[in-house]
Formats: C-alpha cells, structure tokens, sequence
C-alpha cells in the first residue's frame, strides 16, 4: 500500500559488520546494552542524510527536508493509515535517532545509493599508502636528513634536435689537463656533509636537511668576476666539488653513491654566469670504470635556459676536445680516471645544465602519473596502485592495464607481462623507453587496444624512487646493488626488490607469465641489445632468442641482436632476469639501452635521442604482437633462422681451435653456454653483501665471537656411559701396549746390551734420540709388574742387570699401573 515504508519495515535483518562490532565490545565488557538497543546501519545512514544538524553542514533543502526521516514523513501524510504495530515500529526507530547521531557510533564501512538506499554495499578498502590525486598536490620527494636541498623546482622540456647529432671523432692531439686539485687551484663549490662509507641511512624527510640552507657557490666580487656559480643540491643532482685551475678551466669531483665509496659515473649539475664567447674545459677526475663510450664518440649533453625559453630548444650533445683517461694521481686508492672536454656556451648570464644523459626524475614521473589518472579514459583501463614505500618513505608506484573482460573466463585467460625500469637510478635510458611503452600502450591505437584486450601489463616505472632522487648511479641507500638482490629475505632493508618478487610470485599463481623485462642503461656498449636465459628444455629449445631477434627486425637501425647473451653466470644469480627465469618465466629479458648511439643502418654513428629512446618502448609493443600472432608463421621463420646463425657460431669457434664437426645429428649434446661468451662487457657489480647498516653489525658480532669465544660445555652422563666409555679406553690402551711390548721384545733379542746401567752414557743418547722408544720402552717395563710376560723378557736380560723404571723415568706415571 505504502512502498516506501513497507521497504524501510522489511529492513529488519541486522547489518554484518554492526553486528560483529556488538559481539565483540560485548565479548571484551565494552557494551552492556541489550541487543535491542543495537542501532541498523540502514535506519542510521537515513537519521544523518535528513536530520537537520547534519543539513546545517550542507545545502539546507526545503520544509520536508528538516522532518528527521522519510517514516516521520509518511507519518505526518498518512496519519490514519498506519496499524498500531508500525507506529510502535516508528516510534523505536525516532527514540534511537538520538543515539544514532552520536559520532562513536557512526559506521563508515557502508554506502548507500540514492536509488538503492536500503541495500548498502561495503566500503572499498582503503590504500595503505595515498595515490596521486587532483585534489592534492604531487607527494614530495623525501631525502635522507643529511642531504640539504633547494628549494628551487628543475624543470626541463622535452625536444628532439632537427637533425642527426653525430658522434665526435677524436683527432688524436686533444689535451691531457695535468690534475693539479686544491693546492694550486680554488675551491668554488662543495658540499659540505655527504654521507659516505662507514654511514648509513637511518630517516628522511621531505626538503632534507633541517636549518637554513647554505648557499655553497662563491660570492661574486662584481659584474666583471666570471667565476662560474655550480649548484646540484636538486632532484637527480650531482656534483660534490668544484675547483677552478685557470680563468676558464675547472675541475669536478662527483659525488660516490651515498653511503659508499663508489659508483661514480653519473653526473648532472647546474652552471650559472656564462660567458659567451669564452671556451672553457671541464675535467671530471674521479670516474671509476676504465672502459667509457667517451673514448668512441660520446658527447655530454647540454641544456641552456635561454634556449629553452626563447627557442624551445631542450637538451642537445655538445663538447670539444673529448678526452677519457686515467688519472695519474696515485693516492694509494683505487684507480680513477677522468673526462675533460672544452665548450662555449651560447649566450651570457645564462644558467645551463650538464649531463651524462637525459634526466628523468621522480617527480617527472609522479607528473606523468597523475596526467594518466586524471584522464577519463586512460583511468578505465590503468589502475594505479601502490607496491611499498621505499626506505626513504618515497612510493613504488605499480600499474596494471588492461581493458575490462566480459566474462571471468576471459579475464582468467589473458596472460600477464611484467616490465620494470629504474632499479639502477643513473640509468636514465630505462624512464624513457618506459615512457614510451606507456604512452603507446595507452593510446587509442587498435594495436594498443588488441594488446590490453590478449594481455594483462604490470609496470613498474620506477624501482628504485630514493637513488633517483639523492642521483646515485646504481645503489638505493641501503648502499647496495638492488638488482643482485632479488632473492633477498630482508624486506625492511630492500622493500622495492622484495615486494616486486612478490607480486610476480602471486601472479604466476594466477596466470601464466608470458615476458618479463627490466629496463636498463649500458655504459660501454652501442646501440639496444637484450641479455636472456638459455633454456635447458629441449622442447623450448632457442625459444628465448625469437623475441629479441624479432625486435632486431623491428627495429634494424637501434637494436642489435648480435650483442645479445643468454649466459647464465653465477655472479648474475641475483639478478631481476636470472630469478624471474628461475621462477618459471621463459621469456625473462634485460634490456639495455646504450648512454651513447647507434652503429646500425641508417642512425650509424649518431647519438639517440629522447624520441629514439621512447620508440624502442613502442617496438617493444609491435614485437609482442608479432611474438604471439596466431599465425605462427614469423615465430617459425625466426626459429629457422636462428638455428642457422647458431651452426654459424658453433662452425666459426671449431674452426678457431682448428677442429671439424658434424652438427647433422648433435644439436641436443651442444651446450650453448659455452659457445657464448660472459656478460663481463655488461654494467655488472657484484653483490656487496648485506646493508651497510647490517654488515656494520655483523662485523661487530665477528669480532665479538672472537675475542669471547667460549668452549662449548660436555654433557652430563650417567654411571653407566661412563662405565662403558672407561672400559672402551682401557681396552683400547692395553691393546696398543700388547702391540707395544711385542715389539720391544723382539728389539732386545736382537740387542741384549740395551740395558745397562741407567747413568751409562751410552744410553742417554738414545733416550734423547728415539723419545718414542723410550716411552715403550717405561710402559714394557709397566707392565712386566703387572702380568706374565715378565719371566719371559727376564730370559731375554744378560745375567746381573737389574731395571728398574724410576731410574731411567722417575717422573712418569701410566694410568691404571700398578705401583713398584
């Protein structure tokens, strides 16, 4: 008759989670009211959306809108309608209004519909962690409390330069600046406290370092004094000291990985009053690897911020001069060597940017990831979640993508594909191909469609947040190597590696994981290239190579599959590709992008660019497409293909060592491991252990254990194992004297003179010469007081010599002898 309040009359079952909250206070004598009393949620959420204090807070509505709830309305319409027992229903639910309005009892894990009010739903779990949000500002980067950080924001666009930029071809008579440091030279900028080896990290916070912040550069004397001003107190900065040599020439020292000693190589720093018609050099005297790109052509970038805003002109390759060398300075330390080059900056009082490549910051990507969020589109098939914090309390962003199925046996049938950048944080190569994956993968494009349609992506743009930020080159601060320790158990010290390894652990209980791929950079090497994993299944055989020689194909002018490996070494056990193998993913890759250029097709001798980079991030999605086609006709043909390249190799290493043969019949009794050379070419470090915070105190328990090392106490037995271990000793001790005396008997039958007086001289000798005879010779004469032998041995004797065992050992005693 009434819908409205039959609907609210029917809502008697209690609500769960109210329910469950009144068994518990009641368990624990929290709550002593009867059931009865028990506010339901349904009538609760009604009293709060029409009870006039809560309208107060809000829009204030009509007349109606002030009556406490719908039923009191109906009451008022239908006065004459109602049966005694919905009035007393009525009437219990507006005495318990007043109870409902008290905030402790409010419940915040349901919501309600406007056109479904009385079926409410549970609230979606909250994120441990906060997501980005239009609502709020970017999430700060947090550093660690000894880093001072400006308070300046560094921000740099993106450009691609009109034309190729070649690489620079030395001449053979550049410049070997003498390192002459400090001594002859003036310090212009230097940090003052950087956290170094021996320290570790203990708490961050956002802006760093408490107090005021020093302003490091030296003061100008006036607008003639053209001392360069150097900063890199900001996000990915990098640059620890600077001395000036000469008017124009200046030497740098980099900062090592914090809470290290090492790891220097990456570089990116700030220049401030230019001249322009002047040259100046650089020299970056503390690298540490012996081998660099620079020998063969690479070039440092260079940012101008007048350029940028008159021209649009971003980051571009310049140098002069370039030079990789050791440094000759012999500290007793390990070897360094230095990069110097000459450049003229384009225009005065300008404020420009060196780099050893392009940056990509945390919070360029925190800004990338909010664009995605905040897109109406992209937001329906890319979930942004949180993974962890890392140790400086910065998030580990994780993104699923892929488009919603239809049906749950759709969804269970896709496939996953893991891909991951930026666990090394100077390898800057990794954000950007990584971009270009994302802003492909995105799009509109019916390739990107069909993909998010066959595939479930998750993607880690950025492992390792706090290297980023402090602008270490390989390590997080735990002083580490996080991609050697991915099989780590010590989740406090390494959270982004540890909860990675988890999330790909749960989802190959899901599904099937058809390609993993970690994003890195590569120091030494050209050009794009993938380092895989033999497999040993004979029914996958070479499996793992068609992917890459696809993109090879894909990409002829960037990728090079003839730099690829697939040799599994043990110092590379703890790598993302080798334990993702290990865990039962075929297809696991990393990819490393060169800091230099290319030596292929129709790129030769050029650097990449930014655009070059993302592309490789858009081939990447082509070649997924092709790799699972299901016409297998390309996968069939690359197969073939590489079958042949392998006999190639296997023909050209037998001919190396001037042998023959015959692979008709062979395949499966060729190792491919030992046709292929090591990865030592690669960036690899070895692992250094554990965290410095833990290997500090693992040190001090070494020392500890010895210089307290205690014996360990023998248990107590009983009478009777003691018994037993007597009988054993005593046995064994007069079965080795039995052996003994036998022995000795047949001695003085050969020579009867042996006893003769004890202060002859003719015996001493031999008690100093033969001390093991000697000793036979006291326990002989033991135990001829003790058994039957002695009547025997006493024929052997020459007639009136007497013996006797005190005087030739007065101080020894056998155990168990009897006394003479």
């Amino acid at each position: 008759m009434f819908p409205a309040l039959e609907t609210h009359l029917k809502q008697t079952i209690p609500d769960p989670y109210e329910d469950f909250m009144y068994r518990h206070l009641q368990y624990y004598g929290y709550f002593k009211a009867q059931r009865g009393s028990l506010p339901n949620s349904a009538t609760h959420q009604h009293v709060r959306k029409n009870n006039p204090q809560y309208l107060l807070h809000g829009s204030l509505g009509g007349k109606d809108d002030l009556i406490p709830d719908t039923l009191q309305k109906e009451k008022l319409l239908w006065p004459t309608s109602l049966s005694s027992a919905v009035h007393r229903q009525i009437e219990a639910i507006n005495r318990d209004s007043h109870m409902l309005s008290l905030p402790h009892l409010r419940s915040r894990q349901l919501l309600y519909d406007e056109l479904d009010e009385v079926n409410p739903r549970l609230r979606e779990p909250q994120e441990l962690f906060s997501i980005l949000s239009t609502k709020r500002p970017l999430l700060a980067p947090r550093w660690p409390i000894e880093c001072e950080v400006i308070k300046e924001n560094i921000h740099h666009i993106e450009w691609a330069p009109p034309q190729p930029e070649y690489f620079y071809q030395p001449k053979g008579n550049e410049k070997v600046p003498e390192i002459v440091g400090e001594k002859k030279g003036t310090v212009v900028y230097q940090l003052d406290s950087v956290p170094s080896e021996g320290s570790y990290f203990t708490s961050s916070r956002v802006g760093g370092k408490q107090g005021i912040i020093k302003e490091l550069a030296v003061t100008l004397q006036g607008p003639e004094d053209n001392t360069l001003l150097f900063e890199s107190r900001f996000e990915s900065g990098n640059l620890q000291k600077a001395v000036r040599v000469d008017t124009y020439e200046y030497e740098l020292t980099l900062r090592t990985d914090l809470y290290t000693n090492k790891h220097t190589q990456w570089f990116y720093f700030r220049v401030q009053n230019t001249r322009k018609d002047a040259t100046y050099r650089f020299t970056i005297v503390n690298l540490l690897k012996p081998k660099s790109l620079y020998t063969v052509g690479m070039k440092p970038l260079l940012y101008s911020q007048m350029d940028a805003n008159t021209h649009n002109i971003g980051w571009r390759r310049e140098g002069n001069e370039i030079k990789y060398y050791k440094n000759n300075t012999d500290d007793g330390q390990q070897p360094f060597y230095c990069l110097t080059w000459t450049i003229q900056f384009p225009y005065d009082q300008d404020t420009c940017f060196f780099a050893h490549f392009y940056p990509y910051t945390y919070t360029d990507l925190q800004c990338y990831l909010l664009s995605v969020a905040n897109n109406p589109i992209q937001s329906q098939f890319c979930k942004l979640q949180t993974l962890c914090r890392s140790l400086a309390g910065n998030t580990v962003y994780l993104l699923t993508i892929t488009n919603p199925s239809q049906t749950p046996q759709e969804a269970a049938a896709k496939k996953a594909v893991v891909l991951s950048a930026r666990v090394h944080p100077g390898e800057s190569n990794g954000s950007w191909v990584m971009k270009g994956f994302l802003d492909f993968i995105l799009s509109n494009s019916p390739d990107a469609q069909l993909l998010r349609d066959i595939f479930v992506f998750k993607v880690l743009p950025m492992l390792n947040p706090d290297g980023v930020i402090v602008g270490n080159y390989r390590c997080s601060l735990a002083g580490r190597d996080l991609n050697r320790h991915y099989k780590t158990i010590l989740k406090e010290s390494f959270p982004c590696i540890w909860y990675t390894r988890n999330m790909i652990k749960r989802l190959l209980e899901e599904r099937e994981v058809l390609l993993y791929c970690d994003f890195h950079g590569h120091s030494r090497k050209n050009n794009t290239f993938l380092y895989g994993c033999n497999n040993n299944n004979r029914k996958y055989w070479l499996h793992e190579r068609v992917f890459p020689l696809m993109l090879s194909k894909n990409a002829p002018d960037k990728f090079s599959f003839h730099s690829c490996n697939f040799k599994v070494q043990k110092c590379k056990e703890g790598t993302g590709r080798v334990v993702m193998w290990r865990m039962g993913i075929l297809n696991s890759y990393t990819m490393e992008s060169t800091f230099g250029g290319s030596t292929l097709g129709s790129k030769r001798d050029t650097h990449f660019t930014i655009e070059d980079l993302k592309s490789l991030g858009y081939h990447v999605c082509d070649t997924l497409l092709d790799f699972c086609d299901p016409d297998q006709t390309k996968f069939t043909q690359c197969l073939a293909e590489l079958k042949e390249l392998l006999r190639q190799e296997i023909h050209k290493k037998f001919h190396e060592l001037g042998q023959d043969v015959d692979l008709e019949e062979s395949w499966s009794d060729i190792s491919l491991s030992d046709i292929e050379s090591s990865t030592s070419g690669s960036d690899s470090s070895l692992s250094d252990g554990l965290p410095v915070h833990l290997a500090n105190i693992a040190d001090e328990l070494t020392q500890k254990k010895k210089m307290f090392k205690k014996k360990k106490k023998k248990s107590l037995q009983t009478r009777k194992q003691r018994n037993e271990q007597y009988q054993k000793k005593n046995s064994m001790w007069k079965l080795k004297l039995t052996e003994d005396t036998s022995e000795f008997a047949s001695t003085l039958q050969k020579h009867p003179a042996f006893f003769k007086n004890s202060e002859n001289s003719s015996f001493l000798p031999m008690r100093n010469e033969n001390p093991r005879l000697n000793e036979v010779v006291f326990l002989f004469l033991t135990l001829c007081h003790t058994n039957s032998l002695t009547s025997q041995i006493s024929t052997s004797l020459p007639q009136g010599d007497k013996c006797s065992s005190h005087l030739c050992y007065p101080n020894l005693t056998v155990p168990g002898a009897r006394k003479h």
